[in-house]
């Protein structure tokens, strides 16, 4: 029986991108399987009193210059391409209620590394409608169907609804990985994550 990742995102977080793009080789050398939870992280903050390292240091150079360099020095030391998006902090209400549509689906994996990429290796605007049917478009994934989902009331709820369930878990922020019922929180926690999967039975 494969084992199993559960990835809780947004694509807001330059960190949740990063952790997505090193998530495959650990799930592959662990024999696991990865399935991925939209939420809306401006739901999850208010829920939980927090606020994003970047906002909460705002007035720390020092430490906002930090977090950036970090940022890119993990992608780089891991060959990844990343640049810090120019329309951060972004609203991904569209481009998350459209992963919300896109889960289960045989696509959904293809969707999720386009808006992604778009955001953090292209510097696209993803909070415009307009850019993300494009995107998806470009992609070859069926852009109508996401784009009315995008503004759809009941996937809108239906996105509401997971981002409360994942919040009642102990989710506080993303990434938020899960391994049976262990929780980690950020990129740096995926080799704790690793050492849990190894132990599983």
């Amino acid at each position: 029986m494969a084992k199993k990742i559960e990835f809780i995102y947004d694509f807001c977080s330059p960190n949740a991108f990063l952790a997505y793009k090193v998530l495959p080789e650990l799930a592959k050398r662990q024999n696991a399987e990865i399935s991925f939870a939209p939420v809306l992280l401006s739901i999850v903050f208010k829920a939980t009193h927090n606020q994003s390292p970047f906002q909460a240091f705002s007035e720390n150079r020092q430490k906002t210059s930090y977090l950036t360099h970090d940022l890119h020095r993990y992608a780089r030391r891991r060959g990844l391409s990343f640049h810090m998006s120019p329309h951060f902090p972004l609203n991904t209400k569209f481009a998350m209620r459209g992963a919300c549509f896109a889960q289960g689906k045989p696509w959904e994996n293809k969707y999720i590394k386009s808006v992604f990429d778009a955001i953090w290796v292209h510097g696209q605007k993803l909070d415009d409608l307009n850019v993300l049917t494009d995107v998806v478009d470009e992609a070859g994934l069926p852009a109508r169907k996401i784009r009315e989902a995008a503004t759809d009331p009941q996937v809108k709820q239906a996105l509401k609804d997971q981002t409360k369930a994942a919040v009642r878990r102990g989710v506080f922020g993303v990434p938020t990985l899960f391994a049976g019922t262990e929780m980690f929180f950020g990129k740096n926690s995926l080799g704790n994550l690793e050492l849990e999967l190894n132990q599983a039975k």
